[in-house]
């Protein structure tokens, strides 16, 4: 069974850095695209940055030049540096990948990593 584990959540001050990771285990022949998203509170979820297979990188104009996506492809692993985080980057952030398995092409979700931004 696939499943996807973030960590590195927590409380941090505005202008502050943290990072997020999020890793595949399971069965997995390939994957696909990897991504970012986050819900706050009392609004719908929403795509924070995407990256390929081959390293191409999709942002939220929102977290354009702050937050950074990488992918260890051998470790099936993705994160998200956040630097210089805002009050409004508190949500709850969501992995999100596109995974080829024995079941078939499937776009899984981990739990989420709760990520707060207060002074």
């Amino acid at each position: 069974q696939v499943q996807l584990v973030e960590s590195g959540g927590g409380l941090v001050q505005p202008g502050g850095s943290l990072r997020l990771s999020c890793a595949a285990s399971g069965k997995i022949f390939s994957i696909n695209i990897m991504g970012w998203y986050r819900q706050a509170p009392g609004k719908e979820r929403e795509l924070v940055a995407s990256i390929t297979s081959g390293g191409g990188t999709n942002y939220a104009d929102s977290v354009k030049g702050r937050f950074t996506i990488s992918r260890d492809n051998d470790k099936n692993t993705v994160f998200l540096q956040m630097n210089s985080l805002k009050p409004e980057d508190t949500a709850v952030y969501y992995c999100n990948a596109v995974i080829r398995s024995w079941g078939g092409t499937t776009a899984y979700w981990g739990k989420g990593t709760l990520v707060t931004v207060s002074s």
